[in-house]
């Protein structure tokens, strides 16, 4: 596969950009919490959709989105990080576009 050969997502799938600072996190006090600090529960994670298949009807390119990264396939594109999932899998939508059905919270 070349640099230049395009790629096309299929059915529900969307692909989203995986964020190399979301292993580092600060507490509310300052501390610096490492990715290899064990956690007890299971941590979501917040990504921007980068490219969805036609099947996909409530996400966009451009949205973010909320998943468990845990249990997602991870690939690499032009020596970019990125993670592929189907729709029904994405917890929750943040977009300028859904302002009409929002929950009162922003980001």
């Amino acid at each position: 596969m070349s640099s230049k050969t395009p790629i096309k997502m299929l059915h529900d799938r969307i692909l989203v950009e995986v964020d190399r600072d979301a292993g580092e996190r600060r507490s509310s006090g300052g501390i610096v919490i490492p990715a290899t600090a064990a956690m007890g529960a299971r941590r979501l994670s917040w990504s921007r959709v980068v490219a969805v298949g036609p099947h996909a009807r409530a996400v966009e390119v451009g949205d973010r989105v909320l998943f468990d990264a845990e249990d997602k396939a991870e690939v690499e594109v032009h020596g970019e990080l990125y993670v592929v999932m189907r729709e029904r899998d994405v917890h929750a939508v943040a977009a300028e576009r859904i302002g009409d059905e929002a929950t009162g919270l922003y980001l």
